[in-house]
């Protein structure tokens, strides 16, 4: 009986802090393996191998996941709250188990939706055909350029196998998304990908900057690893997503051809005339690596907690640095007397982690910061 009190004491206090903090929906990025059968240049992983839990212990943190999305939704009174899990690795198709995993979100539907995010390797008919009856919201294959380009970063033959793969999804009907990384050698080549995007008839294609290891933490290749952009060369990059945006609404006549070119990313609003954009790490965004260690993004690889020893909900309502990252007032000494401040928050803090130390410094890429300027 005093387990019982106890534990409503506990959930009484989270539903306070939860108050305090109303990010709407979840998106849960959830690594489920560092294996993966490509080596990546610009790959954020720090290694390839490391411990896994097993299908046991990730329905046992998808628990954990549901009791937070529970939570929030007797906090605000209402049943409209939903999750969404984005299932990666590593390359989460080596994992033997993974569509069975898959199905059992399909079975939890109601509470959340879920999509794949894949170089596309492993992609076949029957694959394709698995993921048609499971209904994900999209799967997403990585394009980092034409041809050439791509294999250069991924490895001989990758391009081949993403652009089959996207053809077998489109086929079957399920939605595709085009994810682009874009650094010093190929952020020119953007038009290119979503000429390639169109030609598959994809749904959507978006971008997100190259985010350069963390100093002290280099591994063996990065050596060769790409550069990230400058302020200008971040300009130049959003002013070319933005024309090839614009080119869909000359073509709106041709269904075939209406790709979306999506810039809902960090700064991207400033050219893209969007809505503004703030980095949702540690707020309405967590990420879960494979040994149940906790992030508020895989890019910003500060490890808050791990779900073997201390629950998903707690972690999220009482972690200081998650804290820290949802208070709104948390501007960045370069970032005050711009316009968008309050809206922007700084822009991609993961890029400002990995080139300051501090999640809170201006974005490194931005043309407007004060730090830039001086």
């Amino acid at each position: 009986m005093w387990r019982r009190r106890r534990r409503r004491l506990r959930w009484r206090g989270l539903a306070v802090m939860a108050a305090m903090y109303d990010p709407g929906n979840l998106l849960l990025q959830w690594h489920i393996t560092e294996r993966c059968n490509l080596r990546c240049a610009h790959c954020y992983q720090s290694s390839h191998t490391g411990d896994e839990l097993d299908r046991a212990g990730l329905l046992a943190i998808l628990e954990q996941v549901k009791e937070l999305l529970l939570l929030w939704k007797e906090q605000k009174g209402k049943t409209g709250i939903r999750g969404h899990l984005t299932v990666t690795g590593g390359e989460p198709f080596l994992r033997p188990d993974f569509m069975e995993l898959l199905q059992t979100f399909f079975v939890n539907r109601g509470l959340f939706s879920f999509a794949i995010l894949t170089n596309g390797s492993l992609i076949d008919r029957t694959a394709a055909s698995k993921l048609k009856k499971l209904k994900p919201s999209f799967v997403q294959v990585s394009l980092d350029g034409v041809q050439e380009t791509h294999d250069r970063i991924r490895g001989p033959g990758a391009f081949a196998r993403a652009v089959s793969a996207a053809r077998l999804l489109v086929k079957e009907g399920v939605r595709i998304f085009i994810s682009f990384t874009a650094h010093k050698d190929n952020y020119l080549e953007f038009p290119e990908v979503v000429k390639i995007a169109r030609s598959l008839k994809v749904e959507r294609v978006w971008a997100d900057r190259f985010i350069p290891p963390l100093s002290g933490f280099l591994r063996e290749t990065d050596a060769q690893a790409p550069c990230a952009l400058t302020p200008i060369e971040t300009l130049e990059f959003f002013r070319l997503m933005n024309q090839a945006r614009g080119e869909k609404k000359k073509s709106i006549w041709f269904r075939s051809n209406q790709t979306e070119v999506s810039m809902h990313r960090a700064l991207q609003f400033l050219v893209g005339d969007g809505v503004p954009y703030h980095c949702s790490a540690g707020d309405s965004l967590i990420t879960i690596l494979p040994n149940g260690d906790v992030c508020p993004c895989r890019r910003m690889p500060i490890v808050v907690g791990n779900l073997l020893e201390t629950p998903l909900a707690e972690i999220y309502h009482r972690n200081s640095t998650l804290r820290a990252l949802r208070d709104r007032d948390r501007i960045g000494d370069g970032c005050r007397r711009c316009f968008f401040a309050k809206e922007c928050r700084g822009g991609l803090r993961c890029l400002s982690y990995a080139l300051t130390g501090s999640p809170f410094e201006p974005d490194p890429g931005c043309w407007l910061s004060d730090s830039e300027k001086h």
